[in-house]
């Protein structure tokens, strides 16, 4: 994959960039931060002018957070609407809601570049749970420019290693996502428990 991307790069340029960035915002297993690393080194080399890679990367990931967030808003409603027809189905909806509202804009940023591989399923999420949009945009918007300031900027200093440092960047991305969703389910084991010991379950 990787020799490939170096290979349509040059050829493809910003479109091919726009592409993959949009993609893998809506769960595609595309390597973007890769192909933003590659445009950055080209434009520090001068074949793509900085501005234009930079706005591109970040306009496709802003669009494809929005795709993701809207279409949990569609197609997540009619599964939610399924659940919230039994009471005990409403009552953890009600309570996972309220807690998506309480903690989503944080988990929306950092999920645009910290913990990058859950950002599609937190856009669905957000969207289907009917998370405020304006909020969504903010937090997406200040999260993707992030990524690709951080991305782009990777490539830029390190234009002769850019295979090995994004080696390094997706494996801690992936090992950082991993371990949040070990810790959450560690948490929501630990509080069924505690609630069966108390009887409540």
């Amino acid at each position: 994959m990787s020799e490939t991307l170096l290979a349509l790069v040059p050829v493809y340029g910003l479109p091919l960039l726009a592409a993959v960035a949009g993609l893998s915002c809506l769960g595609l297993p595309l390597p973007a931060s890769l192909v933003m690393m590659l445009m950055g080194s080209f434009a520090a080399a001068g074949d793509f002018g900085l501005m234009a890679v930079f706005v591109t990367a970040f306009a496709a990931a802003v669009g494809g957070d929005q795709i993701g967030y809207f279409a949990g808003r569609f197609a997540g409603r009619a599964v939610t609407g399924r659940i919230a027809r039994k009471p005990a189905g409403k009552a953890a909806l009600d309570r996972a809601t309220q807690e998506i509202a309480r903690h989503a804009t944080i988990g929306i940023f950092l999920t645009r570049w910290l913990f990058s591989p859950l950002g599609p399923y937190m856009n669905l999420v957000t969207g289907a749970t009917g998370f405020s949009w304006a909020h969504f945009t903010a937090a997406g918007v200040a999260g993707e420019a992030v990524w690709v300031t951080l991305h782009v900027g990777l490539g830029i200093v390190f234009s002769d290693n850019i295979l090995a440092i994004a080696e390094i960047v997706g494996d801690a991305s992936g090992f950082l996502a991993a371990g949040i969703v070990a810790l959450l389910l560690g948490w929501r084991l630990v509080t069924v428990l505690r609630r069966g010991k108390s009887g409540h379950i």
